[in-house]
């Protein structure tokens, strides 16, 4: 069997291999790095995701990821001036930093958020200073200044560490290296007269003054390529590490340079990005250097942003194999399929417990009155179960970090072919968030039973169509049937319904999708059933290539689809697609193929009025 198809040996391998090799580094971590505020398109995962794959790959140790405490405001006035921080319960100097309203009741949560990731970001300088280095996934406030903040910077951590790192008494020159693609103004600006910290900073655009007593920035503009980036770091950095021999680095990873950020203009690779991750620490390491290494992962917005830091570490604990981190699906399906693990079936079911007094369903039925109602979704999830689930996963958090201060779970059990489960923003239930129809089916494919979404939906109604969602980069237009954008969870939703199917021993997940756009939407959890619908879908998507999405969905509704040969207009065809879950749907799924690819042949009429 070959190596790369042996995932249970690569595994045990690993485990034999770390027994006798030390941990490359500690991790700092908090399951409330976890926050996710309207209008910042970052994903609110990301800490997670990455712990996750490292968990996964067994790649990082329990004793080696610690817990940081909130910074105390004694360290954070070393830094910052008392007159900003005094400011920062005003809504409006959040809003000034943040660059969308942050209103009363999302102040402190705001706050504490970064008090956290900045206390991170000093337990990871302690580690490093032990250890050789301390990771924090979060941190690298690079904008904050001392009289204020800016670029969603409130505290710049990295000055907090280094003043509390003096304040115990270190010595000699410091270096921070910022690679973020934005420029680190504040952590520049706060050291301008110190000589012994170094800024060094390569990115787009200079945000503010660039002289410093200490320092290198360098200004690129956009458009960067993979060797005009490395060129530049390889032309400048191992010069100041061997002049300036500093006793501490920070190392600013951001992944913002990625050629799919959503808030960059730079067209830096994956492989270009892990070798500059490769070149700093090599450059710390190199000569029997052994320099004190605290790594940020800064900026990066992108669902997917959080693979290139999981593959950096990954690198790091194994140098020169890194391993490839899984798509955010399936990173995601990881995540609550190990939550599931430690939730107990009977706190979810309800089993056991005397919410019906101790009646069985057979004492509840009397002649003439039919039988027990219902009080479980799918036979199964309890009211308080469910909340349970969601509480566990953050779901609810990152609902009330929307600013849904107490989301309401509300259950309509009363027909078992069509039960309701509704999330509504609060109790007076004036605001609904999510609405799920479902039931369990065993007529689409026969010998097999599915879990059948009726309907989904998934809206946050006091966003607005002009704002982006989080992690996009730009407002997201309006799409027929929808009255308010989305939510930005529907890799949370899919990867719960297939936990749920997991536990209920059910098959896969079926779905009819009433339009284009909302199979599009799903094609990465979803398959079609008949193959001659995978066939006619996968020529749309070839049609439509790299155009917008709600440009194609206005195509089909306009019936501008037209067959390649008869001219004919092609309408939107609702066909089933299905999830697989079981290895018996899989085999069944594979067995059915693809269909003929070429069996369709679709052109584009021109737009009315063109």
């Amino acid at each position: 069997m070959a190596w790369q198809q042996a995932p249970v040996l690569r595994r045990s391998h690993r485990r034999f291999w770390r027994l006798f090799r030390p941990p490359a580094f500690r991790l700092i971590y908090h399951e409330r790095y976890n926050a996710q505020f309207p209008d910042v398109p970052n994903d609110p995962l990301r800490a997670e995701r990455i712990l996750a794959f490292l968990a996964s790959e067994r790649l990082i140790l329990r004793r080696c990821v610690n817990r940081p405490e909130p910074v105390w405001l004694k360290s954070i006035e070393r830094v910052h001036d008392t007159a900003y921080l005094e400011r920062l319960h005003e809504p409006e100097t959040l809003t000034s930093i943040m660059g969308v309203e942050v209103t009363p009741d999302q102040v402190d949560r705001l706050i504490d958020f970064q008090r956290l990731q900045t206390g991170g970001t000093l337990m990871a300088t302690r580690r490093a200073r032990q250890h050789g280095i301390g990771v924090n996934l979060g941190g690298g406030f690079h904008h904050a200044r001392a009289e204020g903040g800016g670029g969603f910077c409130i505290f710049n951590d990295v000055a907090v560490a280094i003043a509390d790192e003096r304040r115990k008494g270190l010595g000699g020159p410091i270096l921070v290296v910022d690679l973020d693609l934005h420029d680190g103004d504040g952590t520049r600006d706060i050291f301008r007269h110190d000589r012994n910290v170094f800024t060094f900073s390569v990115h787009a655009r200079h945000w503010g003054p660039t002289e410093a007593a200490s320092s290198c920035s360098i200004e690129l503009g956009g458009e960067v390529d993979d060797r005009t980036y490395l060129e530049t770091i390889r032309r400048h950095l191992p010069a100041i590490i061997e002049e300036l021999r500093p006793r501490l680095v920070f190392y600013l990873a951001g992944t913002d340079p990625a050629s799919d950020d959503y808030l960059g203009d730079w067209q830096v690779s994956a492989a270009a990005l892990l070798e500059r991750d490769r070149l700093v620490v090599s450059l710390l390491r190199s000569g029997g250097r052994k320099t004190p290494l605290v790594i940020l992962l800064a900026g990066g917005y992108s669902q997917t942003t959080w693979r290139y830091s999981a593959r950096f570490l990954s690198d790091l604990q194994r140098p020169g194999k890194p391993i490839e981190p899984p798509s955010t699906e399936e990173i995601t399906l990881k995540r609550y399929r190990h939550l599931s693990r430690h939730l107990d079936p009977a706190e979810l079911s309800g089993a056991g417990t005397d919410d019906n007094f101790g009646l069985t369903s057979e004492d509840l039925s009397l002649p003439g009155w039919g039988g027990a109602p219902e009080t479980r979704l799918l036979g199964f999830y309890t009211k308080h179960g469910l909340e349970l689930v969601f509480e566990r996963a953050g779901f609810l958090d990152r609902l009330r970090d929307l600013g849904y201060a107490h989301p309401t779970i509300v259950l309509q059990l009363d027909d078992p072919n069509d039960q309701t489960l509704r999330i509504f923003g609060n109790p007076d239930r004036r605001e609904l968030l999510v609405e799920l129809r479902l039931r369990r089916d065993r007529r689409t494919l026969p010998g097999l039973e599915l879990l059948s979404i009726e309907w989904l939906l998934m809206q946050n109604p006091r966003a607005s169509f002009d704002d982006p969602q989080p992690g996009e980069p730009a407002p997201r237009p309006r799409l027929p049937g929808q009255s308010h954008p989305g939510l930005g969870m529907l890799n949370d939703v899919a990867a719960m319904l297939q936990v749920a199917c997991d536990r209920l021993h059910l098959d896969g997940i079926v779905f009819v999708p009433s339009q284009f756009h909302v199979a599009a939407y799903g094609r990465g959890y979803l398959t079609f059933v008949d193959s001659g619908a995978r066939a006619h879908f996968a020529a749309l998507l070839e049609l439509f290539g790299d155009t917008p999405l709600p440009e194609a969905t206005r195509a089909v509704a306009e019936g501008r689809v037209l067959d390649a040969v008869t001219g004919e207009v092609i309408h939107w065809r609702p066909e089933p697609m299905v999830l697989a879950v079981s290895d018996k749907l899989r085999q069944r799924m594979r067995e059915e193929g693809d269909g003929e690819p070429k069996a369709y042949r679709f052109r584009l009429a021109a737009a009315a009025g063109t």
